[in-house]
């Protein structure tokens, strides 16, 4: 084959920019099906309540309106209208009872919007109205139990053992237990014990979530702004009782996802209403009502160590509670695969973790990028800071002494490899001029350096799929459901398979997910997509590169021949016809963890770790806190695309920004005060950093595709506890409770100086 061209490594321009920029990329928001119909919902007013009656008559009686659908006829078309990821707890529209403020009881078709939505708010639903549990810990022992029974969906192999506690609001307890950690406090020669909690918070893609379905003959497409392709058709085809070879599902470019657009959200709903209509139903939420369909988990973690007199840190003891809302989502993964990190990226030969899962009365939470570690490192780093300080060692210093290297064991039982967490603070402390004197400002304001480290240890088992298609001209096409929402996945696809094949990129194109068309894959989130896909990807054009090489050798030309590929194929079919197809499945090595220990060998195929350093400027008057400089250090193995793994790190940084100084869902008895955009406050370009840098250390992951793992989350790790501790160190303050607003610091800085501040 002819030519040579070494793609990975290099900064290619995204393959999707030019469209995007120029207004023509496709996003399913814009899709328009004939003859459609569009639903708009009437939703809870209450928190907790069971549904005494749905008055429909008004909107029945509004003219234009075709159907009025309540869980009763849903239950008509599917017998079993339950769907959720770890549980079969979430009904289509709510059955009975309703557990959430915002819970969709009844959708309104009309081929107008505006007329489904004027007949929706004429909907009139009495309720009996039930006592409601919101706080996390407080719904371990409350007499308020949100299910009464649970079904496990038995969809994950690490989470084989779910069952949920009948009578309880427990849907996952993981525990881990490494070494004698009651041992080691007793023996500390100080112990330390803190307390931080994170709030609820939303994902805001800005392409609101959209399902359009359209079921006929004994078969149902589905077109939707999913990062789940494969398992939607999956839980639709169980929904229906079908063959998933009945079920098509087909998504394009997102407009953001972050968590939010994993598994089922709107695509259940849209497909019942479509089958109840017989036309296509288009389902598109609205800024607000995405408040209510899926969140960030709140959590209050309790956090202890032990710590000898040279600052070692001998144990640690953790208590996580998630408040993973009115349904589970993926809430019970994310108790289990982040909560065995908790004790963070250090080698302490003693831990106790325990982490729950928890039922409550709020919107559900499920995955949001960083797959809950952002809530760990908020504490854990935020508490190793102040032990630092407590016993007067430097922060990076101490954490150095503490650090995990590889080869040594993480508290789970797995050795870590390759993972390059000593070499990231040693970056960033660099980057910083850690060492330097430092301007702390003078008057009323003052200046303040923090860093903090975070890790996460690759979500696992998970199955990759993909083909590689060489055409007749040369030219290849990548088939694999690995959702493109901005990360620049394609373009990272499309650079692999050029490496292998030996393929300029532009005669590469990534087809968008279509699970008629796309091979398997589990999902496209917690940064896996590099890692198993790009593999999946690899062997599937290593697989169509070893074709074309055995139809070189039955044409009758010698090993190492350079005849260009469109030659091979007319030698063999006497015309530019055919294609060499490669295909392959990639699915690393696990052992899933022992349910009495939390233990495994084999946790994760790897670990992805980010470092951050900022230096504040705080006003002691106010309390207004301004960043004058943000510093991110990811450790990512091999960068495909360096650009790419820039912007990615930069994006996250500034997504946990926003988290953590501003983005709260303010909740009062239950209803949401904030649900839109005018008042939820994402950041803003005046809210950046005066200077922001990415960057990340030369490394290799050994058992990666060309060196490389996963970075869309790094970037988050460190943002928020690194925040706090340039606080501290600048007005001698800590806050342990997020997010950090100017209120917080000031009402700190009053108790510090001993004024009296009213609560008005």
């Amino acid at each position: 084959m002819a030519g040579t061209t070494t793609t990975v490594g290099r900064s290619f321009p995204r393959m999707e920019g030019r469209a995007k920029v120029t207004g023509r990329a496709e996003y399913v928001y814009n899709l328009r099906l004939p003859n459609m119909l569009h639903a708009k919902a009437c939703r809870s007013t209450i928190s907790h309540g069971r549904i005494r009656s749905i008055d429909t008559s008004a909107a029945e009686a509004t003219p234009g309106v075709h159907h009025v659908v309540t869980g009763a006829d849903i239950c008509k078309v599917l017998p079993e209208p339950f769907y959720g990821p770890a549980f079969h707890d979430q009904p289509i529209l709510a059955l009975e009872k309703v557990r959430h403020y915002g819970e969709p009881i009844a959708v309104v078709l009309a081929a107008d919007p505006h007329v489904a939505e004027l007949a929706a708010q004429r909907i009139v639903v009495d309720y009996e109205e039930l006592p409601a549990v919101f706080d996390e810990v407080e719904a371990m022992t409350s007499d308020v139990i949100v299910h009464e029974e649970l079904k496990p969906a038995g969809t994950f192999a690490d989470l084989k053992h779910l069952a949920g506690k009948r009578d309880t609001n427990l849907a996952l307890d993981y525990h881990l237990r490494h070494g004698d950690a009651d041992k080691a406090f007793a023996e500390a020669d100080r112990v330390f014990e803190h307390t931080f909690s994170t709030q609820q918070t939303m994902h805001t893609p800005f392409e609101p979530m959209i399902a359009i379905a359209d079921v006929r003959n004994s078969a149902a497409t589905v077109y939707t702004s999913t990062q789940s392709p494969s398992f939607v058709r999956y839980e639709l085809a169980r929904l229906l009782g079908w063959p998933e070879s009945s079920v098509r599902v087909k998504t394009s470019h997102l407009g953001g996802g972050f968590g939010a657009k994993v598994y089922v959200k709107t695509e259940a709903l849209a497909l019942a209403l479509s089958m109840i209509a017989h036309r296509p139903v288009r389902l598109a939420l609205t800024m607000e009502e995405q408040f209510y369909t899926i969140t960030k988990h709140p959590s209050t973690f309790r956090i202890a160590s032990a710590v000898d007199k040279n600052g070692k840190v001998t144990a640690r003891k953790c208590e996580v509670w998630w408040n993973g809302g009115a349904y589970a989502d993926i809430g019970p993964r994310v108790t289990q695969k982040s909560g065995f990190t908790a004790a963070g990226p250090y080698n302490i030969d003693n831990v106790s973790i325990d982490s729950y899962a928890l039922y409550t009365n709020r919107p559900p939470a499920g995955a949001l990028r960083g797959f809950g570690i952002p809530q760990l490192v908020w504490a854990y780093e935020s508490h190793t800071d102040i032990i630092a300080r407590e016993m007067g060692i430097d922060p990076v210093d101490f954490r150095k002494r503490n650090i995990l290297r590889n080869g040594r064991m993480q508290a789970v039982g797995t050795v870590v490899k390759d993972g390059e967490f000593e070499a990231i603070l040693d970056e960033l402390a660099k980057r910083m001029d850690w060492d330097k004197p430092f301007d702390r400002g003078s008057g009323t304001v003052r200046r303040g350096r923090g860093v903090a480290i975070g890790f996460k240890a690759s979500i696992s088992p998970t199955t990759s799929s993909a083909i590689v298609a060489v055409n007749a001209d040369g030219s290849c096409i990548v088939y694999c459901s690995t959702v493109d929402m901005g990360q620049g996945s394609d373009t990272a696809m499309a650079q692999i398979a050029s490496e292998v094949l030996d393929i300029p990129m532009e005669k590469i194109r990534v087809v968008n997910p279509d699970t008629d068309v796309t091979p398997y894959d589990m999902s496209t989130l917690g940064s896996r997509s590099t890692f198993h896909m790009g593999h999946a990807v690899r062997l599937a054009a290593a697989d169509a590169r070893e074709k074309l090489l055995a139809l070189a050798k039955e044409i009758g030309l010698p090993e190492g021949h350079n005849t260009p590929v469109p030659e091979l194929f007319v030698r063999k079919f006497g015309m530019s016809a055919g294609a060499i197809i490669g295909s392959a499945n990639y699915i690393p090595d696990f052992t899933p963890p022992n349910y009495s220990t939390g233990q495994s060998p084999n946790a994760t195929p790897f670990w992805m770790s980010g470092a951050t350093g900022v230096e504040v400027e705080v006003d002691t008057e106010t309390g207004q806190m301004r960043i004058l400089r943000m510093i991110n250090v990811c450790d990512i193995g091999k960068a495909i695309n360096p650009v790419v793994v820039e912007t990615q790190i930069s994006g996250a940084a500034v997504m946990q920004l926003g988290f953590t100084v501003s983005e709260e869902m303010v909740i009062e008895n239950g209803q949401l005060t904030n649900p839109s955009l005018a008042d939820y406050r994402i950041p803003g370009i005046f809210d950046m950093p005066s200077v922001m840098e990415s960057g990340f250390v030369a490394a290799d992951q050994q058992n990666g595709p060309f060196g490389a793992k996963g970075v869309g989350e790094s970037g988050t790790f460190g943002v928020s506890p690194a925040i706090a501790n340039a606080i501290e160190d600048a007005v001698g303050v800590r806050i342990t409770k997020m997010p950090i607003k100017a209120e917080a610091i000031y009402r700190a800085l009053c108790v510090k100086q001993g004024r009296e501040l009213s609560d008005d």
